[in-house]
């Protein structure tokens, strides 16, 4: 029996008027006696008595009302019980980030998920923050903690955690290259000092545009991937790098650096979540996303 048919000769029979009636069903007159036909021809007995005037209910129709009402209300009911069944939601759902990231933000992010859904499993893979977002939208990861782009893929949702500013770190140790003035930075200062960047990704992008502004090409001494490997070798002795502060803060090797006060100072990093938006259409995708909330 199609529900909807039940609605129809629920409401014509506590209504008894056919105007009323499809105006409470959203239906046109002629679609409602459609409904009681084909529900009284399936049943093989008439359940109203209509003329042009009056409606009444027969003893089969009295009958039927009740079970209708009955049969909608139990339906109800299962339909709230499947839902809390399926709120206890399972599956797995795998997570992209940086080292730092897994530092920062998982484990606050990860406890309110067990806690919500302790049938979800998480898988971790850490890496590169410049492969997070290819490697949602390639499908290799459900999702990925990364910087926000400046033009993001129509393709990925994204929610915030945090700003993070974006800086100039220098080995605590004095180096003839390094800059005098860096809060009056001039394309002459910064020459010939050896930069530390990052292969790819958005700190890399914001480096360049700033050198660029400067009016010069800046001397690369090494490209890495991943943020880390730059406080390790700047430490190190080995040149300037650009790294976003969240990653620092987090480094045990933070002493051995020094922050440089560059004027122009580099944007800042908005660091966030990110998912496929047709994967959110996934239940426990979806649950996942609802816990992520600014840190």
């Amino acid at each position: 029996m199609d529900f909807r048919l039940l609605k129809h000769v629920i409401t014509l029979a506590e209504t008894l008027h056919f105007g009323r009636a499809s105006e409470l069903c959203h239906i046109s007159p002629s679609t409602l006696s459609r409904s009681i036909q084909q529900v009284e021809a399936e049943l093989g007995t008439r359940l109203f008595e209509r003329d042009n005037r009056h409606v009444t209910l027969t003893p089969q129709g009295l009958a039927f009302q009740h079970y209708a009402k009955e049969t909608l209300e139990q339906w109800e009911m299962q339909k709230r019980t499947l839902a809390a069944t399926a709120a206890q939601l399972r599956g797995e759902i795998s997570i992209y980030c940086s080292v730092t990231a897994s530092y920062s933000f998982l484990y606050e992010l990860l406890s309110d998920v067990r806690t919500r859904h302790p049938g979800i499993e998480l898988k971790l893979h850490t890496g590169d923050p410049a492969d997070a977002m290819s490697r949602v939208l390639e499908g290799a990861d459900d999702m990925a903690i990364t910087p926000r782009p400046r033009i993001p893929p129509s393709a990925l949702a994204f929610k915030s955690l945090t700003r993070s500013p974006l800086l100039f770190i220098a080995p605590r140790e004095a180096h003839d290259w390094l800059p005098n003035q860096p809060e009056s930075s001039t394309a002459e200062q910064w020459r010939d000092v050896p930069m530390i960047l990052s292969e790819a990704g958005l700190s890399r992008e914001y480096a360049n545009t700033w050198f660029k502004a400067m009016g010069i090409t800046p001397r690369i001494y090494a490209q890495v991937a991943g943020h880390e490997a730059i406080v390790s070798m700047v430490g190190l002795g080995f040149g300037v790098g650009v790294v976003p502060k969240i990653v620092l803060d987090n480094s045990p090797l933070a002493e051995r650096v020094q922050v440089l006060n560059v004027k122009p100072e580099l944007p800042h990093y908005d660091v966030g979540v990110c998912v496929l938006n047709r994967r959110l259409k996934n239940p426990m995708i979806d649950a996942f996303w609802a816990t992520v909330t600014p840190r």
